[in-house]
């Protein structure tokens, strides 16, 4: 039997309580513990929960401007608040948007759940929705890191460029040479300020099935034509009547066989035999040989105007004879058409509306496969300088390039449209110290609405509209 004495007993319950004291410690430190870090937890699920809910508002903020609720007019708009947020999922978001009037708008959108707030910005950037929004376009789809849009000369031969203008490569401006619009690049601008680092759209050609798609197979509608001699016109070439809507071209003229004989496939001339020719070397509608169509001033056949031609072949405006030539007619009804060659185009002669307010004109050049050089606009005479003046809206898939533009070929060639290349615009104008001068007027009358052209090209439906270019976090405002 051990006999413990009253110190002993004593320390004993000393140390007994002092062990439930650290415990009860213990145990109300752990449960302190556990509750911040459920607390913790509860505040980082909760602040997720918010991003989510933030993302949904700015996906809101960005549809707005998709779908046009705030436009060029308008400088910003809100929807909800903090105090009256947009309900969702638990919690409610709120969003700003910020016109930045340089085709750029700032959205930032907030979200909240349960006292948890989180605030996100996105900037979205503008695409144009077609490829006649520029006075000049080169998309570059080459990917030419060196290829440089060029302007230049001096004086009165100094280039003029009345529009908005984009280079998928470099811009270089040197002389006296102006832009009167806004200048965007992919890579450097020099000699002007602008834009760099841009990426614009090129259409998605092959899309449009123009083969199928136009309203008229020039190719199909030339099978029954006959070989004619036309003395004004120059030479003998295949015709059709003038009922045929396809009656305004003349296919393989023989007096201009030194231009055709090295183009693949069948050569298109814009011109028509039925109307009278007219020799003056004015450059003006008036003074110009007449293009109509068929249905329109009393002419044979179906109303051809606002339609699609499609030739599978090249085309040529150009006779060794004449100087100009106007789309007309005196009626109501305008002269629209839109003219799809799958090869080259070749402009050397002048090319007018008589009614600058209703005509429309489109020229769009598609590549060939089987050929390389196809898909693009060749600018210039290749005999004498007669090229003037140009009023159309003009697309080459691949190239516009130039065919004796030098000193004793064209000295200025004006566009009343616009110049679009899916790759380059290559016009080489100088030689020693003659500029041949270039003057863009953009015409808007396509972006604007005012006239409409059947069958054109848009750019890339995933790439229309606008683009989220930054995203990021941000303080709540």
């Amino acid at each position: 039997m051990i006999v413990r004495n009253r110190n002993q007993k004593g320390s004993a319950l000393l140390v007994s309580l002092m062990a439930v004291l650290v415990l009860t410690a213990l145990a109300a430190g752990l449960a302190g513990y556990s509750g911040a870090v459920q607390k913790e937890n509860r505040v980082e699920k909760d602040s997720t929960r918010a991003m989510y809910v933030a993302e949904a508002g700015l996906s809101m903020g960005i549809n707005a401007v998709r779908t046009g609720a705030i436009d060029d007019t308008d400088d910003q708009i809100d929807i909800g608040s903090q105090n009256t947020p947009v309900d969702f999922s638990g919690g409610g978001y709120w969003y700003s948007v910020f016109n930045n009037h340089d085709d750029t708008m700032t959205v930032v959108a907030s979200g909240m759940v349960a006292g948890e707030v989180v605030s996100l910005e996105a900037v979205v950037e503008q695409f144009g929705d077609g490829v006649y929004d520029s006075a000049l376009f080169a998309g570059n789809s080459s990917n030419d890191a060196a290829y440089d849009m060029k302007f230049g000369g001096t004086g009165t031969q100094a280039d003029r460029v009345n529009g908005n203008i984009y280079s998928g490569g470099n811009v270089k401006i040197t002389g006296g040479a102006l832009i009167n619009g806004q200048i965007r690049a992919h890579g450097s601008i020099t000699g002007g300020t602008g834009d760099t680092n841009k990426s614009q759209p090129i259409p998605d050609i092959a899309a449009m099935n123009y083969g199928t798609t136009a309203h008229y197979n020039v190719n199909s509608l030339f099978a029954s034509a006959t070989y004619v001699n036309h003395s004004g016109l120059g030479g003998r070439a295949f015709q059709v009547p003038e009922s045929n809507p396809a009656h305004i071209f003349r296919r393989n003229p023989n007096d201009r066989t030194a231009n055709t004989s090295t183009t693949p496939k069948d050569d298109y001339f814009l011109e028509d035999p039925y109307e009278s020719v007219n020799t003056s070397a004015t450059v003006s509608p008036s003074n110009g040989t007449r293009i109509t169509l068929a249905g329109h001033d009393n002419n044979p056949g179906s109303n051809a105007s606002h339609k699609v031609y499609y030739i599978d072949g090249n085309l040529w405006v150009h006779n060794s004879k004449l100087f100009n030539f106007t789309l007309y007619n005196s009626g109501s009804d305008p002269v629209q058409l839109t003219i799809v060659v799958k090869g080259n185009i070749y402009v050397s002669d002048n090319i007018m509306y008589q009614n600058a307010n209703t005509g429309g004109l489109a020229l769009i050049a598609m590549k060939d496969s089987a050929y390389t050089d196809s898909g693009n606009i060749y600018f210039g005479d290749p005999s004498f300088g007669t090229l003037e003046r140009m009023d159309a809206f003009m697309y080459a898939e691949n190239n516009f390039l130039d065919n004796n533009l030098s000193a004793t070929g064209s000295a200025k060639v004006t566009v009343n449209g616009n110049m679009t290349a899916g790759n380059q615009v290559r016009i080489n104008r100088d030689w020693g110290t003659q500029h041949s001068k270039l003057t863009v007027n953009y015409d808007a009358r396509l972006t604007s609405g005012t006239i409409t052209l059947p069958g054109l090209p848009t750019a890339a439906a995933s790439a229309q509209g606008w683009n989220v270019v930054a995203w990021r976090v941000v303080a709540t405002p």
